[in-house]
């Protein structure tokens, strides 16, 4: 890798995640200098989430990976509002949510849903499966404003299991009867009961054993692909983001440090960072050549450096980088970086 000349950059705040989008089509979400920070005891503060921009296009899925602690969770549970925001703006179908009381914004939780990470801590365990996907069709209207009958909400349970290719049999059980993986359906299906529009998936794949991983990876695919759905899909693992996501946001210290389309951060990373990550990504081929470890640690974010957030790391530091912060600018058409001097194949 070598470094771009950063004469040839061209600044851009407003860049898209997604090139191949009309540029006349409104996202379904768009993330306007997003701030989430925590007041800490002795007059600390923790910037979890450091004026995030970025869009999501309907039927696009949105990688957000990065190192553990970035505030990729945080941002995630931001967008569908279950976390105020501190400062910034979260459209979702043009429509500020940011600042909208709960009365206005439960109509908008049946187009919004999450899956967590955890399968079984997100299951209520004295409950059956039936009841708690049952439960948000009972507090939800229908499409036309209407309570749903009994019959309507178990013929709909009965399409949800089809859905995550589970029996109907599944509905009289209990969480602890499951294995990990087919809890993990089943938070998959209760975010379906309501037929969001938008799913944020919180690292679903990360407790799951490898085969299981490529299963779920699998099933949120074919949903997406079978129900038009939009993804934002939170990871760690560059794998899984690559074999799902059309575009990808890497996140360092709680900022986006690149953004662009997959094969264009995955395959050409602009970012140190983005280049360290996809470099650790274990080989298929025995023998091949495998990267050394990104050095350093990871700064306190209570306590973060001057200038770029990772020039503490990176292999490439200049002065310039160790006094002032990168803007995320475009470097090309769909895919903008955080970095002074971008790297360049050559």
């Amino acid at each position: 890798m070598t470094r771009r000349s950063d004469t040839a950059i061209t600044p851009d705040a407003s860049a898209s995640a997604s090139a191949s989008a009309s540029a006349s089509a409104r996202p379904l979400l768009d993330v306007r200098d997003v701030r989430k920070t925590y007041h800490l005891p002795r007059g600390q503060t923790l910037k979890a989430v450091d004026g995030i921009s970025l869009s999501v296009m309907p039927g696009e899925v949105l990688g957000l990976v990065g190192e553990s602690g970035c505030g990729k969770s945080t941002l995630g549970r931001c967008l569908l509002r279950l976390t105020d925001v501190s400062s910034g703006e979260i459209l979702f179908e043009g429509q500020d949510i940011t600042a909208l009381k709960e009365r206005a914004l439960r109509p908008l939780r049946q187009q919004m849903q999450m899956v967590f990470q955890d399968s079984y801590a997100s299951l209520n365990p004295r409950r059956r499966i039936g009841d708690l996907l049952a439960e948000p069709l009972r507090v939800h209207p229908d499409p036309d404003g209407r309570k749903r009958s009994r019959a309507t909400i178990t013929a709909r349970l009965h399409e949800l299991m089809d859905l995550v290719s589970l029996p109907v049999s599944a509905l009289e059980r209990y969480a602890h009867e499951f294995s990990g993986g087919q809890r993990q359906r089943i938070n998959i299906a209760r975010a379906l009961a309501l037929s969001p529009r938008l799913v944020v998936a919180d690292e679903p794949v990360s407790a799951l054993d490898v085969s299981v991983q490529a299963q779920i990876v699998n099933l949120f695919a074919d949903l997406q692909a079978r129900l038009g759905l939009t993804y934002v899909f939170i990871a760690h693992d560059l794998a899984v983001v690559r074999q799902i996501s059309t575009s990808v946001a890497v996140m360092y210290l709680g900022a986006v440090v690149e953004l662009g389309e997959t094969d264009a951060v995955l395959h050409s990373p602009a970012h140190p960072y983005s280049a360290a990550l996809t470099a650790a990504v274990p080989r298929p081929v025995v023998g091949a050549a495998r990267a050394a470890p990104l050095g350093g640690d990871i700064p306190s974010p209570v306590a973060r450096p001057a200038g770029c957030r990772f020039h503490t790391r990176c292999p490439f530091v200049q002065d310039r980088c160790r006094v002032e912060e990168p803007a995320l600018h475009v470097i090309e058409p769909g895919h903008s970086v955080a970095c002074h001097f971008p790297l360049a194949e050559g």
